[in-house]
């Protein structure tokens, strides 16, 4: 089926022209079985197209494709691979409106405050990888006077790369991009509730990539993640989710003996001490809970100790600035904060809200759900901070990915330098003071593998990017992640004598 190449800023005609079709081998096409399921609008309820229900011939189709083509791809030029990512970046950057408008429409993300965003940051991690084709080196080592002692870096092969649905395209560009400028060809299989626009993506790309580079399948985990993972072909696997299937990716990519990057979300520390620029420490607040994403992010900054002398002046002023944000329409140029991706999440939600209720913490309801009738039907919910609850706590524990944050008190530095740490997870952290002294202390000392001081910036391309504990394994979105998860190393001896 061939659709239209043009931009289409319309998302909603968009999204009925990608209906019901995924990419394999260069073309969109149908699942093989037929069957598909319906893609919902959270913010109003409604079915807005349907996806493919891929299941394993229609994976089998996307990893023989990869691996037919993977073997001319990693013969072009490194720097020739890098040009043509390059390209598609140059393409995706002048699609920035069509594809925010789509992911906010599938997501319930706000166009201007989140989608209109991650499409320029796709478009900026193609770009910034396209240039990176020369740095695919090797090494010369002074093994023996006698011979010559190189390193090549080579590409794996066939990439299996799983996505979630919180921000889709960026978190697909940053598996893809460095994967195919290092040799490989990818077979993605994108989050359920988010097939759109990374669809689109693929699209554009498949313009300008050699047909089968590039290869994207729709469906539900044990019916396609699964085969993906299993499937024989597949030499590596990079997955974005949660740790429970973490675990069960890891099981099985354990049963081929192949690598695998692991990104398993997290529930980050921000600390701030008793001589941090409030004003700027709740900003950070704002920005680092994610508050604009539903707070549905991995880095999200749950939990807030917050200095005992401060404590309550910075609840009074995060709760009040959180409150002046705008719930509604995620199309809306007026809208801060949309809706829940899906209905199962926001009863996940839901239901740690209530029970955080019931364990008598203080609580503020923030914002105010939409009054559009159109929006009656939409998965909204209101930012929460709750207060008196210990970091022993279910809320504080457990990662919500919701707009639900604790704020906890401390009274000593090693109080909370402990507190922080005591986490199953170790993905972010930030730290907000004055002190050079104390900051430079936390950096060393907070157990995560992104720590920020009076910031809390997203992941951003050319910053290492990955945690530590049960967040997962491997890193993301720089040079190294190129080198060391996407191609590797061989010796080469050359004895002339």
């Amino acid at each position: 089926m061939t659709i239209a190449i043009e931009p289409v800023t319309d998302p909603h005609a968009l999204a009925e022209a990608l209906s019901g079709r995924m990419l394999i081998d260069g073309a969109l096409v149908p699942a093989v079985s037929g069957r598909t399921y319906a893609v919902i609008n959270p913010a109003t309820g409604q079915t807005i197209a349907t996806a493919p229900f891929g299941e394993a011939a229609d994976v089998e189709a996307a990893v023989a494709s990869a691996a037919a083509a993977q073997k001319a791809w990693a013969k072009l030029p490194a720097r020739r691979r890098g040009a043509l990512v390059a390209e598609c970046g140059r393409l995706l950057a002048g699609r920035v409106e069509e594809l925010g408008r789509l992911v906010a429409l599938e997501t319930g993300k706000a166009l201007r405050t989140e989608s209109r965003g991650e499409a320029s940051v796709l478009a900026d991690v193609f770009t910034f990888f396209g240039g990176l084709g020369s740095e695919l080196k090797g090494e010369t080592i002074p093994f023996d006077p006698a011979m010559l002692t190189v390193t090549l870096r080579e590409p794996i092969g066939v990439i299996g790369a799983i996505i979630p649905w919180n921000a889709p395209m960026m978190l697909m560009a940053m598996k893809i991009a460095p994967a195919l400028v290092a040799g490989n060809a990818v077979v993605v299989k994108a989050a359920e509730e988010a097939p759109l626009a990374v669809l689109r993506v693929a699209q554009v790309m498949n313009t300008v990539l050699p047909k089968g580079v590039f290869n994207l399948i729709t469906g539900f985990g044990p019916e396609c993640g699964a085969p993906l993972v299993a499937a024989p072909a597949v030499r590596k696997v990079t997955f974005t989710g949660s740790v429970e299937t973490g675990r069960a990716v890891y099981r099985a990519a354990a049963d081929k003996l192949i690598p695998v990057t692991l990104e398993l979300g997290g529930k980050s520390p921000m600390i701030v001490m008793a001589d941090a620029d409030l004003d700027r420490a709740v900003a950070g607040a704002v920005a680092g809970m994610r508050f604009t994403r539903q707070g549905q992010s991995c880095t999200a900054s749950s939990r807030i100790f917050v200095h005992d002398s401060i404590h309550d002046a910075f609840v009074d002023r995060l709760a009040a600035a959180v409150d002046r944000m705008v719930m509604g329409d995620p199309l809306d140029e007026r809208t801060d904060i949309g809706a829940i991706v899906s209905k199962s999440q926001h009863e996940r939600v839901c239901g740690y809200i209530e029970a955080g209720r019931a364990a008598g913490a203080g609580v503020r309801a923030c914002s105010a759900l939409p009054d559009d009738p159109a929006l009656a039907g939409g998965l909204f919910v209101r930012p929460h901070v709750f207060t008196g609850l210990g970091n022993d706590s279910r809320l504080a524990r457990e990662e919500i990915f919701g707009p639900v944050c604790c704020v906890i008190r401390f009274r000593d530095y090693e109080e909370a330098i402990a507190a922080a740490n005591d986490s199953d997870y170790g993905l972010a952290a930030t730290l907000w003071t004055r002190d050079l002294k104390t900051a430079l202390d936390a950096a060393h000392r907070l157990e995560a593998g992104f720590v920020q001081v009076n910031q809390n910036l997203v992941v951003q391309p050319s910053l290492s990017y990955g945690g530590i504990k049960q967040s997962g394994l491997g890193k993301e979105a720089s040079l190294e992640a190129m080198l060391e998860h996407f191609t590797h190393k061989k010796t080469v001896i050359l004895n002339m004598t």
